[in-house]
């Protein structure tokens, strides 16, 4: 039985076409291993900058503020606008003092309050005529002492009078046929009167007005 002896140490001084296929195949080996720790490198920095990337705190981005448009609108109210009450009718109630007063004048000085209550029926007319006479002077000597009068027409009674629009309805009164508005034409049948100065005279305390004339007694 033949024994082969192999010595390691032994260097081939000559190179075949195995050894150089062999070769070949080695560094081609070489080659593909570097190719690819470096693909593998380059892979392991992608990933830890991704992880970096999104273990860092994204700011949040502001969003937009939608634009506002605001709209005018113009609503036209209708105003109701009621026509002004008429100023209610204020009834002043008189005093009777005054009233009381002139008759007890008139009585002083025309005997007035005699004339009117006297029944003058058995009387003629002359002696009516008389009386009245007296009772004229004495109420014209009370009035015109008491009282200052004046004609509120300045116009001739009967003359034809144009009273304008606005015209003071408490001094002129109309009759007849009152049609539509002023300015209105017409015949002044009286002037009219109106008090400018009262001279009464004033009553003492416990005065009682109602007595017009006292009761006389002769003893």
């Amino acid at each position: 039985m033949n024994t082969y002896t192999i010595d390691l140490s032994l260097r081939p001084t000559t190179f075949d076409l195995w050894h150089v296929c062999l070769a070949g195949t080695a560094a081609a080996l070489a080659l593909l291993l570097i190719v690819v720790l470096i693909s593998v490198l380059v892979g392991m920095r992608r990933c830890r900058r991704a992880a970096v990337t999104d273990a860092a705190p994204v700011a949040p981005v502001p969003k937009p503020e939608p634009e506002i448009k605001i709209v005018e609108k113009i609503v036209e109210v209708e105003k109701i606008v009621q026509a002004p009450a008429p100023d209610p009718v204020v009834l002043k109630e008189a005093t009777p003092d005054a009233a009381l007063q002139l008759l007890s004048l008139l009585q002083k000085e025309a005997r007035f309050i005699d004339f009117i209550k006297e029944d003058v029926s058995a009387f003629s007319d002359a002696d009516i005529g008389a009386a009245a006479r007296v009772v004229h002077q004495g109420c014209t000597k009370a009035i015109n002492e008491h009282f200052t009068l004046a004609a509120i027409s300045q116009d001739q009674e009967g003359s034809r009078v144009t009273l304008n629009k606005g015209f003071d309805a408490n001094s002129f009164r109309l009759t007849g046929n009152i049609v539509g508005e002023a300015p209105f034409t017409g015949t002044l049948v009286h002037k009219g009167w109106q008090v400018t100065d009262l001279r009464l005279p004033k009553l003492t305390e416990g005065h009682n007005a109602k007595i017009i004339a006292a009761a006389e007694v002769e003893l």
